[in-house]
């Protein structure tokens, strides 16, 4: 009879371990200095949480949005992922992430979360009153300048920078140089192909949108996307020959300091890159960041659109383990200057960007303050194929001879069938 107690109480002691036991999955973008301190937060987490356990996976950000589509539509995605706001929307509405756990984060309701956060954090993903995602990063796009190329041409960086496209053109006819017709120093060029970051402003700038606020239209407001389209045009080879996408990223080579490129559009990540590609330049001073242009007669004064990766836990996974997994989310999150000063990401937590920490560093001010005055990325569940048809209509018109009309003709009708089938 005793034998027989013992193994009852041994399973029953067991089978309580075993419940006490919790893994949980986290799927990542591989980053190597944002893996050091997670791996680090995850033991400290693990820790506080005796019986819980986080495993971190990691594949490279090109391929991360396929695999976990792939491992969601076969009912066995991570519980816990990040991804760019703009593949994460199709998980929010369709019901497949879950919205905060408040309690578990320590705060009583939405508007207690969004109190913590800079305006507009949570505007991408917030649907019908519920947050569903805390944010890795959030980020927005400047211009940064040369500042030795400017005074090279005769120009005053810190006086005759572009305040709107029109001066960026002028500015960069100054500024370009050309061996025949290739371009061999350009003042300033696009990035290439993320049209709904950069493009898609523009368009918004001048009162256009690319569907209606119902979703049942295409194209609103032809002649601001006329407008767009040809300042593109007149940009690329068969207008003014400034630049056009067959060249390298300008961003990629803006670093080098090689007298090839004098303006990039690139978020606030771009300094720690400075700084660590070419630290004799970023000592030097000899660059600067400046707002994102608009044009003339703009009615909106918007700057590029911002976007961002924010943390979602899967709503298919068992009650408790939703809990544990915004807890390890809140936790690891909770450390915005780490996240600042070692991987160069911004978390736009208040007490982050209110310190003078933050305030002092380069040019802060400037993503911020354009953050204030920009919308986040477009996002519809096919905005992946809306942004490769904006693609198609831009670089057929700065490349082929093809003209602006018929170029958003041929864009208006493609629009129109995606939304058609929504």
């Amino acid at each position: 009879m005793k034998k027989i107690l013992l193994v009852m109480l041994f399973l029953l002691i067991s089978t309580n371990v075993l419940a006490a036991d919790m893994e949980i999955e986290y799927w990542t973008h591989t980053d190597a200095n944002r893996t050091r301190i997670e791996n680090r937060y995850i033991k400290e987490f693990e820790a506080q949480h005796p019986g819980v356990k986080i495993k971190r996976v990691v594949n490279e950000a090109s391929k991360l949005g396929d695999i976990v589509l792939t491992a969601f539509s076969a009912n066995n995605g991570p519980d816990v992922f990040n991804l760019p706001i703009e593949q994460e929307y199709s998980y929010m509405i369709n019901g497949r992430v879950a919205p905060v756990d408040y309690d578990a984060i320590g705060v009583k309701s939405p508007e207690g979360l969004r109190a913590i956060y800079a305006k507009n954090t949570f505007d991408p993903v917030t649907l019908e009153g519920e947050i569903y995602g805390l944010p890795l990063e959030l980020t927005n796009w400047a211009v940064y300048v040369n500042k030795g190329i400017f005074r090279e041409a005769g120009l005053d960086p810190e006086k005759d920078y572009p305040r709107t496209w029109e001066e960026m053109a002028a500015i960069s006819e100054k500024l370009v140089i050309r061996e025949g017709d290739i371009i061999t120093r350009r003042g300033f060029d696009f990035r290439y192909p993320y049209y709904l970051v950069s493009f898609l402003p523009m368009v918004e700038q001048l009162g256009g949108k690319l569907i209606s606020d119902d979703g049942t239209e295409a194209i609103v407001n032809r002649e601001a996307w006329l407008k767009a389209l040809t300042y593109m045009k007149e940009w690329g080879p068969y207008g003014k020959n400034l630049g056009n996408p067959t060249y390298t990223n300008a961003r990629k080579i803006f670093n080098k300091n090689n007298n090839d490129i004098a303006m990039a559009l690139s978020g606030f990540y771009q300094q720690g890159r400075i700084k660590s590609d070419n630290p004799e330049f970023y000592e030097s001073g000899d660059w600067m960041v400046i707002p994102f242009p608009v044009f003339e007669d703009a009615v909106n004064n918007y700057g590029s659109a911002y976007y961002g990766h924010y943390m979602m836990v899967n709503s298919q996974i068992e009650a408790d383990k939703q809990e544990m997994a915004w807890k390890f989310i809140n936790y690891m999150l909770s450390h915005p200057g780490e996240y600042l000063m070692e991987v160069n990401i911004i978390q736009p937590r208040n007490e982050l960007i209110n310190s003078k920490m933050f305030k002092e560093l380069p040019y802060t001010d400037v993503f911020m303050s354009d953050m204030e005055r920009s919308k986040p990325v477009f996002l519809h569940e096919n905005g992946y194929q809306m942004e490769r048809y904006i693609k198609s209509a831009v670089e057929e018109v700065m490349l082929t001879d093809l003209s602006v009309e018929e170029a958003l003709d041929t864009l208006q009708e493609r629009i129109e069938e995606v939304i058609n089938q929504y």
